[in-house]
């Protein structure tokens, strides 16, 4: 399984951890992922997805699943939720 967020996609990032003697190793800073379950109301099923923090709380700022969808960028989502967001549109048009 990735460590990818299927709603923002957040990827882990590259860096250095660096100690007091300024040795520096190389490490991984990960997303803060969760599985999450959403529930669309125009498809009137729930959806479990694989969700870092920020995009659980950037749904709650759209104020719905359906709502969010539809205002996200292709290119971040998931190759599944794109499928869900054409879904989505068609049933709202």
């Amino acid at each position: 399984m990735s460590k990818k967020c299927e709603l923002t996609g957040k990827i882990p990032l590259k860096g250095h951890k660096v100690s007091h003697a300024n040795n520096k190793t190389k490490r991984r800073f990960l997303p803060n992922l969760k599985k999450v379950r959403f529930k669309s109301d125009l498809l009137k099923k729930s959806i479990k997805l694989t969700v870092s923090n920020a995009g659980v709380r950037s749904v709650d700022k759209k104020g719905s699943f359906d709502q969010f969808v539809k205002s996200a960028k292709i290119r971040y989502l998931s190759p599944r939720l794109k499928k869900i967001k054409k879904s989505i549109l068609s049933k709202s048009a």
